[in-house]
């Protein structure tokens, strides 16, 4: 199953850099259209909406990838000089509230999306559901949760790492 976790988390990430490509290209050609007013171009309409939504739906996509990889920042100034073993349950605690706090925004991310969903909000220029926002985040959520959830069983010696899968540790940064 970690091997699963691991991929799924992996291809999110990918999906999320394509959406910054996305957001890059389509800024590019707005600038340009701004530009290029006086010739009949012009901005491409409701470019800062696209960017705001599409910068959240990337970074749920990017982070339960880079939780898997240990690539969050820390702060290992006691960390270091502590024991093994107070060292590992200062990371299994932290995982396990880690996880909390992914589910509680799951499920938040959720109730917002369905309550967006229900007054049938758009956005300003677009006149987007603001819902579809949401729903294309949850998709990274619940994939972080998977990720939240499996690197807790790895810590907690309940899962193991996928063979040939590299993972940074803290310490390194």
């Amino acid at each position: 199953m970690t091997v699963w976790v691991f991929r799924l988390a992996k291809w999110s990430a990918v999906l999320g850099g394509l959406v910054l490509v996305a957001l890059t290209l389509m800024s590019v050609a707005s600038i340009v259209g701004r530009a290029l007013n006086g010739l009949g171009l012009g901005p491409v309409p409701g470019d800062f909406e696209l960017v705001e939504i599409g910068t959240g739906v990337a970074v749920f996509l990017f982070l339960p990838w880079t939780y898997l990889r240990g690539g969050h920042a820390t702060v290992d100034l006691f960390y270091d000089r502590m024991p093994a073993v107070v060292r590992k349950a200062v990371s299994v605690a932290c995982d396990l509230l880690m996880l909390v706090l992914w589910v509680v925004l799951t499920w938040k991310l959720w109730d917002g999306m369905v309550e967006k969903r229900e007054y049938m909000e758009t956005s300003f220029i677009l006149q987007m559901p603001v819902w579809w926002g949401y729903a294309a985040s949850l998709v990274g959520a619940l994939i972080g949760c998977l990720a939240y959830l499996t690197k807790t069983l790895i810590n907690l010696g309940l899962a193991q790492y996928p063979q040939g899968w590299p993972v940074q540790h803290a310490g390194g940064h």
